[in-house]
């Protein structure tokens, strides 16, 4: 475990470990839960589908694409759950591939209308 106070920044960073330089790496969705064997039921979404939930999360410069860097606020769940757990998904594109998820960004799916 890693111990922070309430409203600290926490900092990540992931790292694409392989020898292929023109890979890069994009933070798709990083979700928190209090129970680390379940994120469905009670979650919180940082960031969802490339677009960012959480007003705390950032990103950070990084000269190197295969390296993703954030950070975003500790918090708690409704005062009843001190332990805080986190999944993150990350993608990995071609370098240059502005069709690939990486340059995409955000993609908010929008609702099916359902008047008759």
């Amino acid at each position: 475990p890693y111990y922070i106070d309430l409203n600290q920044n926490v900092f990540l960073q992931a790292y694409l470990h392989s020898s292929d330089k023109d890979l890069m790496l994009f933070v798709d969705t990083c979700v928190a839960s209090p129970d680390p064997y379940d994120f469905n039921t009670l979650v919180y979404y940082i960031i969802k589908n490339g677009c960012v939930r959480d007003s705390s999360f950032s990103t950070f410069y990084s000269p190197y694409k295969y390296l993703a860097r954030f950070k975003f606020n500790a918090f708690e769940f409704m005062n009843r759950h001190t332990s805080v757990y986190m999944k993150c998904e990350l993608d990995v594109c071609r370098l240059r591939d502005y069709s690939s998820r990486c340059y995409r960004g955000c993609i908010s799916r929008s609702k099916r209308d359902l008047s008759s």
